[in-house]
This record gives C-alpha cells, structure tokens and sequence, in this order.
C-alpha cells in the first residue's frame, strides 16, 4: 500500500471517527449525563465541604463533553486507520467493509470491553481522590496488556493455520487469549472504592451508558470507514452496486 493510499485512509479514518464521534456525543448527552448529574448530587448531599467548581456543570455537561467525546473519536479513528492499513489483506480474505468491521469490534473488545469488565466506569463521588492515579495507571497497564495479547492471539492463529486449519487456529488463539487475559485478571489488584450508600442502580445504569458510548463509537466509525474505505480501495464494484441499485428503485 503507497503512501498516498495510507494518507488517504488516515483522513477517512479521522473524519469516520468524528462522525462517529458525533453519535456517540448524543447518546452521552441522553443516557449519561442525568446519571452524572445524580452522581454529583449524592456526592454534594454527602460531603462536609462544598467546593467551588473551576468549570460549571452546564459547561462540563455540553462544550466539555462535546470536546472530549470528538477528540478522542477523531483521535482514535486515525489510530485505527493505520492499523487498518497493516490488517487489510493480512487478517484473512476480507475486503475493505468487512475488515473495518472487523477491526472496529477488536478494537471496541481489546481497548475498551476488556478493561472495563476489571477496572469499570465509575460515576463521580466514587472513589478516593488519593487513589485516582494509581486507579488511572492500572486500567491503562489492563488497556495495554489487551492489546499487546490481542496481536499476540492474531499472529498465534496466523502460525497454527496452516497445520490446524483456520477455524481451529481462530479457536486456539481466542482461547490462549482468554486464558491470559484471566489470569491478568486474577493478579491485578482490584479497585473497589463505592462509597457506602451509593445506589446501585445508578452505578449500574452508569456502566451501561458508558459502555453504550463506546459501542456506538466503534460501531459508527466500522460501518461509516468501511464504506469510505469501499469507495476509495474498490470503486468500480461501488459504481456498479450503485448502478444495479438504481433501476430497482425505479
């Protein structure tokens, strides 16, 4: 693949991921922010000092939340449209759809699910204000280790292929990258910081609509880059998918 043709799919990647990005922002916007508000509540109902915030909550709740939402989808997009240069044509007979497809559901398993079901989402007013750095540098060490595994797991089946066939080699690395991840999980400490009385079923919608967030994320940017990436890899079979599309219509 030239240059041009990775600089190109590196723009794609990064406009797929701010639309994306725009979707995900709508379903934070709606299933998140209430739960974050009632968090904060709980917290300020709790707590012996009010302190001034530096930034407003209407502030934080649209044109911080819309900034952070778009860069990291804009950022994560690129990301993933360099890895999507070194998979395409690597990862088995998939064209351009399919592969953005695919690479988005690892990268939605190995960077956010994989994580999540250790160290989850927490709402404000859980956890210890002296532990966050310790708590930010454990799920970022859980975020690497899933990555790192997840290569590992893709180049372990690409070598068992050949002897084992391809859906036992799938099986044997996905179960190798099960086992690690396991016992990654069994010897991280785990963090458990929910103040008592928090309820638990805000903690619980919170965790969802987070998890929601990244699974509209990733599913947007796979389905809207692997069409961008249809059209720039395979033009003539999208002419002609829209040609036979046209009198159909009719």
């Amino acid at each position: 693949m030239n240059s041009t043709t990775v600089r190109s799919l590196l723009v794609r990647g990064m406009l797929a991921g701010l639309a994306a990005g725009v979707l995900a922002l709508i379903v934070a916007y709606l299933l998140g922010e209430p739960d974050v508000d009632k968090a904060i509540g709980f917290e300020e109902a709790h707590a012996h000092e009010h302190e001034m915030a530096a930034v407003s909550r209407s502030l934080q709740s649209t044109a911080g939340l819309a900034t952070g939402v778009l860069v990291y989808g804009v950022a994560f997009g690129g990301i993933a449209a360099l890895a999507y240069c070194f998979a395409l044509g690597r990862v088995g007979r998939f064209g351009p759809r399919a592969t953005a497809l695919l690479l988005s559901g690892c990268a939605l398993l190995a960077v956010y699910v994989v994580p999540y079901l250790k160290y989850p989402a927490n709402p404000p007013s859980v956890g210890e204000a002296d532990t966050i750095g310790k708590r930010t540098g454990l799920y970022f060490l859980m975020m690497l280790l899933s990555v790192l595994l997840a290569i590992a797991a893709t180049l372990l089946g690409r070598r068992l292929a050949p002897a084992l066939g391809t859906w036992w080699a799938t099986v044997a690395a996905v179960a190798a990258f099960v086992v690690v991840i396991g016992l990654a999980y069994q010897f991280l400490p785990a963090v458990d910081e929910v103040p008592k009385g928090f309820p638990a079923t805000l903690l619980w919608r919170f965790r969802l609509s987070a998890l929601a967030i990244q699974t509209v994320l990733w599913a947007g940017f796979g389905l809207l880059f692997g069409e961008l990436a249809e059209r720039l890899l395979s033009p003539g079979s999208t002419r002609a998918a829209d040609a036979a599309a046209v009198p159909a219509a009719r």
